[in-house]
């Protein structure tokens, strides 16, 4: 028999990211959710795209769905974030606002 090991870090436990994301990628839950659910990308595709095992990206999802509270509580603050940077001409959100060198 074999034994999984966790595909998922919640953002409470990373050393990396402060959102779930792949163990050992900075991958986020939010994206592979996006890509799949929202895009409508196959699951084998976005694998491929980013060089994880079909497992990994069906876990995310699981985990975004086993995870309701949480992953609202990530969209909310990257909604914040994102409303803060709009309102602060001093964050660069984009490549296009970086100055000229």
């Amino acid at each position: 028999m074999s034994k999984q090991m966790n595909t998922v870090v919640s953002g409470d436990e990373s050393e990396i990211h402060d959102e779930p994301h792949i163990r050992d990628r900075r991958i986020t839950v939010s994206h592979i959710h996006a890509l799949v659910e929202e895009r409508g990308l196959d699951a084998q595709t976005v694998a491929e795209r980013f060089d994880l095992t079909a497992a990994a990206v069906y876990h995310a999802l699981a985990y975004y769905h086993d995870h309701p509270e949480e992953m609202r509580a990530v969209e909310e603050t990257r909604r914040e974030r994102q409303d803060a940077a709009a309102d602060d001409p001093r964050i660069i959100t984009g490549p296009e606002e970086l100055p000229d060198s």
